[in-house]
């Protein structure tokens, strides 16, 4: 156990110098909340994937995996052109929309883009609970890790893994965040890499894991999953692939970063590097769930099938590693939940409705101290009430995309949404995925939450954007600069001095165009102003 605790050691000292090295950064609101904005595409791109996909990948996916089968990896096929699909449709024009508007968190940008306090209120609490939830699975996640890694209780390894994850998120602020995640995303990519080539070396290749899959169940093969528990159920597999391949648009702990990059052209290097990462990432944690059926035939916690192929067939030094990036996978979005809860508490909360005239350092504070409450809730509930990581994950994963994607993308995409269309897909969207979840609907429909909330959500906008009243000119315009289709007005002296120098290379021009057909110069109708 030495070797794994100096590693893990070393880990926790990279992350505390990291913090420190840009706590100075953190002074400022904007500088505490959004790095400055600031980030370039590189960091852009790998904080946002490793953030979105959080110890859901080394527990929930393999877990799944190892429960249903092939059919697990739909979530992949979406998963792998997320990155692309976030960034391509909102990151240039959230970016732009954002600086133009003034706005620090998601929730402030859906207030000022749709002029709406109600939707500040409304749009903090769904964003506070679901956030919220998604760090319990988080903190459930870094508890089993911690304690594989030591051997201590679940309690006591959950209590210390938590601590470790709040000091570090409350004193270093946003730019040490997402350089954190930077480093972890590299750390993440390589250790399930190295996971999955060993343990399918070991099997004889995909082939030789598909053969022994059909000699334990051969609908493990199957699409519809084990047992054909989800035959013919397209909704099921569509509602799959479209949560994770659109839905990061609608968490706000993602979308932040497009409202960070260093500039709205940004967006594109970054995109070149999350797709890449994604490619070598998204389908690993699934297939080592399907080798965990073969190879921990007896495991009692499927969520544990990374850290015991890594202790089982890997030297303890590269398991300890694996481990580390779990905890890496864990704090990436951790981090990030708690910055976000924090800055949508203070920013949104507290500075909009009870104490407006808080300066930058009472607002920093505030962020700091309310990131510490819901890091010692979370620590309560997951103590109590641990749940599944994967549920819990595409459950609160499925509420806040169909709460937030709609209205995200309609803010830079159509200058005529208004605050009641917003406030309708925010509360029908999200509303349809809690009752569609607890209800277990997705039984006698056959249609995935995801699937029935994004639907109901996009009806809602178009059905009581009716209702409303068309935008300011000022946010009008606004969205048109976002979009680039702003009109240029250009001053009538400026015109009249162009004129007077481009007439004599128009009628050089228009000479030139006569003699080369013969016609006449009344004949083409070539007017000039003088």
């Amino acid at each position: 156990m030495v070797i794994e605790r100096v590693i893990f050691f070393l880990y926790l000292m990279m992350l505390v110098c990291i913090g420190t090295y840009h706590r100075r950064r953190a002074s400022t609101l904007e500088g505490y909340l959004l790095g400055g904005r600031n980030i370039g595409p590189a960091v852009t791109a790998l904080t946002m994937q490793s953030t979105s996909m959080s110890g859901y990948m080394f527990m929930g996916g393999p877990a799944f995996g190892y429960q249903v089968g092939w059919h697990s990896l739909w979530y992949a096929v979406g998963d792998a052109g997320g990155g692309i699909v976030n960034l391509s449709i909102l990151g240039r024009r959230m970016r732009r929309l954002s600086e133009i508007l003034g706005c620090l968190s998601p929730i402030e940008y859906l207030e000022k883009r749709y002029e709406s306090p109600a939707i500040r209120v409304i749009g903090s609490f769904i964003a506070i609970v679901f956030l919220s939830a998604y760090v319990f699975a988080q903190f459930i996640s870094a508890g089993k890790a911690f304690s594989s890694l030591f051997g201590l209780s679940y309690a006591v390894s959950l209590i210390v893994a938590v601590t470790a994850i709040l000091i570090y998120t409350t004193t270093s602020g946003y730019l040490a965040v997402v350089w954190n995640d930077f480093i972890q995303g590299i750390i993440m990519v390589v250790s399930m890499t190295v996971i999955l080539i060993m343990s399918l070396i070991k099997l004889g290749g995909l082939t030789g894991l598909n053969t022994a899959l059909s000699e334990i169940d051969p609908t493990y093969l199957s699409i519809w999953g084990k047992g054909l528990q989800y035959q013919n159920q397209w909704g099921m597999i569509i509602g799959a692939i479209l949560i994770y391949a659109i839905g990061y648009m609608g968490l706000p702990h993602v979308v932040v970063r497009h409202m960070s990059m260093k500039s709205s052209e940004t967006a594109k290097d970054a995109l070149v590097y999350a797709t890449i990462w994604n490619q070598f990432f998204v389908y690993a944690p699934y297939i080592l769930g399907l080798i965990g059926i073969v190879m921990l035939p007896n495991l009692n916690d499927p969520e544990m099938v990374i850290p015991e192929l890594a202790f089982t067939f890997l030297p303890r030094a590269a398991a300890a590693i694996v481990l580390c990036a779990i905890m890496a996978a864990v704090i990436t979005t951790a981090d990030s939940l708690l910055m976000q809860a924090g800055s949508i508490l203070s920013r949104d909360v507290y500075q909009r409705f009870i104490n407006p005239n808080a300066n930058e350092k009472q607002l920093v504070l505030a962020s700091r101290l309310l990131v510490l409450a819901v890091g010692v809730v979370g620590v309560i509930v997951a103590l109590f009430q641990p749940p599944a990581v994967f549920s819990l994950v595409v459950f609160a994963f499925g509420v806040l995309g169909n709460s937030f994607m709609v209205p995200y993308i309609a803010a830079v995409y159509w200058e005529d949404a208004n605050k009641i269309g917003a406030l309708g897909s925010m509360i029908g969207g999200g509303l349809t995925n809690f009752i569609w979840t607890l209800a277990n609907l997705e039984s006698p429909t056959g249609i995935h939450p995801y699937l029935a909330g994004l639907l109901v959500s996009i009806a809602c906008f178009f059905i009581f954007n009716r209702f409303g009243s068309r935008p300011s000119a000022e946010i009008v315009d606004a969205v048109r600069k976002a979009q680039g289709t702003a009109k240029i007005k250009i001053p009538k002296g400026i015109q009249a001095t162009s004129s007077k120098i481009l007439v004599p290379e128009a009628k050089a021009v228009a000479e030139f165009i006569v003699s080369r057909n013969c016609k006449s110069y009344d004949q083409v109708r070539i007017k000039l102003s003088f």
